[in-house]
């Protein structure tokens, strides 16, 4: 079952996919503007494992990484489109420019971050250094060529800004 749920109320469901050993897999991201990109990398990520979690940034935390520009579309609309896809399980938005406190807490078996974050294999990433130290694995997933929100916005504002 999809769900948009807070950290709170997931920690049950975590515990009870522990107690079937089922591996949770967990990422992170703005989700502004669904691409191809977001879409390969979600599958990719689910493909790790048998529940696939995603961590939202926040409106508050997305205008924090991003500009007073960003996001485009609200934490809500972001978090119903990423919950339909077929390869997300949970969806928690999160207020933090990093998602260390959601990692500490869940404990994934699997933390996946695209390529374009950790160029390195995963050692820059706060994240890669909490899931190593109570023996998760980072997957670093490539990203897809050409395929960016940033992208996006520039063909936007080139075909249709000037009007």
């Amino acid at each position: 079952m999809k769900r948009i749920v807070t950290l709170e109320d997931f920690l049950p469901v975590r515990e009870s996919l522990r107690r079937k050993s089922k591996v949770v897999v967990f990422t992170n991201g703005l989700f502004d503007l669904l691409h191809l990109g977001h879409i390969r990398y979600l599958q990719e990520a689910r493909a790790e494992g048998d529940v696939l979690v995603v961590g939202l940034n926040s409106d508050a935390s997305a205008r924090e990484l991003k500009g007073p520009r960003r996001p485009i579309l609200p934490e809500g609309e972001r978090a119903e489109v990423l919950a339909a896809l077929e390869c997300v399980d949970y969806v928690i938005i999160f207020g933090e420019r990093t998602a260390e406190r959601l990692v500490a807490t869940l404990q994934p078996d699997i933390y996946v971050k695209g390529g374009d974050y950790a160029p390195d294999g995963g050692t820059d990433l706060p994240e890669a250094r909490i899931v190593a130290g109570y023996g998760g694995r980072t997957a670093i997933v490539p990203v897809v060529p050409g395929c960016s929100t940033t992208g996006i916005i520039e063909r936007i504002l080139e075909r249709y800004g000037k009007v």
